[in-house]
Parts: C-alpha cells; sequence; structure tokens
C-alpha cells in the first residue's frame, strides 16, 4: 500500500485552487487491488481552521468493481490514504473561509500508465 502524505514543511496555500492541488496529488497515489480498477469513490469532508480533517469523511457515492474483498480493500485504502493527506498546510486566512464546510473529492482506482 502506498501513502502519500502531503509535506506539511510546504510554504501554507492561500487559495482553493492551491487546496485542490495539494489534496490531488495527495490523492494521486491512492490505488487498491488490481481486481478493483474502474473503482471510485466520492468522500464528504471537512476541515478545521487549522488543515487538519474534522472528524472521518463519509463515502457519498461509489462504483465499485471486482469481487467484495477487492471492493473492501480499495475503501479501506482511500479512507487510510486520504486522512495521511491532513494537516493540510494551509493559510489562516483559508481557513477560516472553509473551516467547516462540506467539501468533496472523487478518488479512482485507475490503470497505472506505463513510461516509455
Amino acid at each position: 500500500m502506498l501513502l502519500a502524505a502531503v509535506d506539511v514543511r510546504a510554504e501554507p496555500t492561500s487559495t482553493l485552487n492551491g487546496m485542490w492541488q495539494l489534496l490531488g496529488a495527495c490523492t494521486q497515489s491512492i490505488g487498491g487491488p488490481a481486481a478493483s480498477v474502474g473503482s471510485e469513490v466520492t468522500l464528504l469532508f471537512s476541515i478545521k481552521r487549522d488543515g487538519s480533517l474534522q472528524g472521518k469523511p463519509r463515502i457519498t457515492h461509489s462504483k465499485l468493481v471486482g469481487d467484495e474483498e477487492a471492493q473492501k480493500a480499495f475503501v479501506s485504502e482511500v479512507l487510510t490514504s486520504v486522512a495521511h493527506c491532513f494537516p493540510l498546510p494551509i493559510t489562516d486566512g483559508l481557513g477560516g473561509a472553509i473551516a467547516g464546510r462540506p467539501l468533496r473529492i472523487r478518488v479512482m482506482n485507475r490503470l497505472k500508465e506505463r513510461g516509455a
């Protein structure tokens, strides 16, 4: 299992675009078993002013592929890996603007492309 973590030493972002780029980079490496390729989940979550996760993310949509074991493994990896993306390095201003607001992110298990 590959866990990606946001570099908390990074310069804090002050924009929504920057926050989504951080989350996208962190969740991009989330995979799962080969049998679950094509699976996806959408998570609903909120963050605190300091960029940490508020509560546990909730799955609001899922399209799961593979047998029951592969599906459970994919969902488990998504939830564990996303939790490791936090706290996000955000400024106080951005934190104050988005703290407690519902946010959504879709995580997909895609077939990994091989470099040439």
